[in-house]
Formats: structure tokens, C-alpha cells, sequence
């Protein structure tokens, strides 16, 4: 494959410009739900696609993903049955999640670990008469898009952490990240719960989105 794997862009180790998928041995696209108020269950659709368009601006670029709904699962068969009924997410009817990017930025404020890291490396390398502070490899952005659940569509920004890019083992050029947001389940029609008698409800109407993943560069 021709070309460089990373380039250097505003401090941060990134993608060169391509077209890249989602590694269907190296993903998860997770979320967490409350149970009766108090503990988390955590799920996950095993089914998933991710084309990510890598601009000659990283800013510029692009997302789109689909889902398969039909592939929830939570370790609970009964469980993943009521999830995929007319209840919740009626998988007969609508079998895709769908999500497309609507543009990125970077996020205005950075965890100060990483911060007085890179401020450490630099000193040491000033030092011992090194030159300048390494490249970093992770950084942190804001993905603005829509969600599309049974054909309700609402905007959701999700959180994202990249990872790193590199060229792997087998020459392909891949790069790392993870995301997280929060919708509410019942913006887009999951409204089906049942009311406690201690108060509160059964199954929690905030959903955590946890994703991770890597990408690989196509030819």
C-alpha cells in the first residue's frame, strides 16, 4: 500500500486521508441501562458496519455507521427477545440503527494528566538536549450527528477519544478510538416500562452509548 500510514497535525500522531472501515474483530458498540433504578445492565449489538472518510482537514471529516438491531444482545435470552420486540426496538419492522456524522471539533478542554504528561516529556527532553516534546497519539473530540431509531432521527453528540495510527503487523494502516454519549430512550419511541410501587420506574429511560473500536485504511 502506498503512501504514509500517520501524519502530524496540530500535536496529535493521526490518519492519513483515506477511506476506512470499522474491523469487525476489533469493535464493540455497547450501552448501559439502569434495572430497577439501581444496577447497570450492559448490552451490545454485535452486527455493526462504520465507513470513516478522513479528510485532507480532520475536521472535515465524515461518518456514517449502521446497525444491526436484530443482533442486541445482553447475555439474557429473554432479555434480548423483549428488546427486539415491538417494546423496545421492533427489529421486524426496523432492522437497522443508522448514525451519520454532521461534523467534528475538537473538545475545548483536556484532561490535565495528559497535559503535565507531554509538559514532563518536554522538560526530560530539554534535559539530556532533545529537541522537541514528542508527538502525542491520543486526543480528544466532539462527533455532533444524527441517530436514527425506528425512524425517529435525533441530533447526539458523542464524545469521542482517539486512540492512536499506526501501520499493524500485516501492513495495514488502522487507527484506535472510543465514544460515549447519552440519549433518552423514549425521544426516540422506546417508551414501554413499568412503574415501581417503592417509586421510580423499571428499566431506566437514560441510555449510556459506549463504543470502541479500530478502523482500517481501504485501498
Amino acid at each position: 500500500m502506498s503512501g504514509f500510514a500517520t501524519r502530524s497535525w496540530e500535536g496529535l500522531t493521526i490518519p492519513a486521508p483515506g477511506t476506512y472501515q470499522l474491523d469487525p474483530a476489533h469493535k464493540r458498540i455497547g450501552f448501559l441501562a439502569r434495572h430497577m433504578m439501581v444496577s447497570p445492565v450492559r448490552g451490545e449489538f454485535a452486527g455493526a458496519t462504520a465507513r470513516i472518510q478522513v479528510a485532507e482537514d480532520p475536521l472535515a471529516s465524515t461518518v456514517t455507521a449502521t446497525i444491526d438491531a436484530a443482533s442486541i444482545t445482553t447475555g439474557n435470552p429473554e432479555r434480548d427477545a423483549h428488546l427486539s420486540s415491538p417494546d423496545f426496538l421492533d427489529v421486524e419492522r426496523y432492522p437497522t440503527l443508522e448514525y451519520r456524522s454532521t461534523g467534528i471539533g475538537r473538545h475545548e478542554t483536556e484532561d490535565p494528566i495528559f497535559f503535565w504528561a507531554r509538559l514532563k516529556g518536554y522538560r526530560q527532553g530539554l534535559r539530556e538536549g532533545g529537541g522537541p516534546a514528542p508527538q502525542r497519539t491520543a486526543g480528544r473530540f466532539v462527533l455532533a450527528g444524527e441517530l436514527t431509531v425506528k425512524d425517529v432521527t435525533r441530533p447526539v453528540d458523542l464524545q469521542v477519544e482517539f486512540g492512536g495510527a499506526r501501520r499493524d503487523p500485516y501492513g495495514k494502516e488502522i487507527f484506535g478510538f472510543s465514544a460515549t454519549a447519552e440519549i433518552n430512550r423514549e425521544e426516540y419511541g422506546l417508551l414501554w416500562n413499568v412503574a415501581l410501587e417503592t417509586g421510580g420506574v423499571l428499566v431506566g429511560r437514560t441510555v449510556q452509548i459506549e463504543i470502541a473500536g479500530e478502523a482500517i485504511r481501504q485501498p
